[in-house]
């Protein structure tokens, strides 16, 4: 190995550790962000970020209990009370579930994924998975693009999921209650469960602890 190569190596070493002792803000976000589960590459420019997700990576427990792994790349801060999120994601959708997905959990037996991805049949769908020990798979719109907006709302116990084209018109997915009563993480995924890789891109981000009055309007 040269001596360039070596540099270079302690160099990533270094950001990894420093990365893990501060943590990652995020274009238009004040929280500081940790990771859960290494990206194969992350990158930020200006009002957006990339997570590339490396080959069999994914977050899914199976109903079949035939399939339990959770070791996408996730970026994550701890959140308290209610709250509205949201973001513009979109991916090349190469690979079957190839997905960009905004993430909300209590521990690995207890979480939501909302995600943009590719899905069985290779159409672009918005996809939504309950877990609680075991997850659900719930295959909702299929959008005509590359590019859409996800939006999660928390109030109490209760977890609504909403997607938009335009961000102006949210069209309700989930309203789900949840019995999480600890303090949570929020972030966002990128995943490729059968491909080499995937590059999923967020922007457009938002973040505001409020509560909100009508789950089927969003606001």
């Amino acid at each position: 190995m040269t001596l360039k190569k070596r540099i270079i190596m302690v160099l990533v070493a270094l950001s990894h550790i420093a990365t893990a002792q501060i943590g990652v803000i995020l274009p238009g976000l004040q929280q500081r962000f940790e990771w859960r589960n290494q990206a194969k590459r992350f990158e930020i420019l200006d009002n957006k970020f990339m997570i590339t997700a490396g080959k069999g990576t994914d977050m899914f427990r199976d109903p079949g209990v035939s399939y339990n792994t959770d070791n996408a790349p996730k970026i994550l801060t701890t959140v308290t009370g209610d709250f509205v999120a949201s973001a513009a994601v979109s991916h090349g959708f190469i690979n079957k579930w190839d997905g960009g997905a905004l993430v909300l959990l209590q521990d690995s037996f207890n979480w939501v994924k909302f995600c943009f991805e590719k899905d069985y049949l290779g159409k672009n769908r918005i996809v939504s998975v309950v877990t609680r020990e075991v997850s659900d798979d719930c295959n909702s719109a299929y959008i005509n693009g590359s590019r859409v907006y996800l939006k999660m709302a928390r109030k109490g116990k209760v977890v609504t999921l909403y997607y938009s084209e335009d961000r102006l018109n949210w069209t309700l997915v989930r309203h789900v209650q949840l019995a999480w009563d600890k303090d949570l993480k929020f972030g966002f995924l990128a995943q490729s469960p059968t491909g080499e890789s995937c590059t999923a891109t967020f922007e457009d981000l938002y973040f505001e602890y409020k509560t909100i009055n009508d789950p089927y309007l969003g606001q």
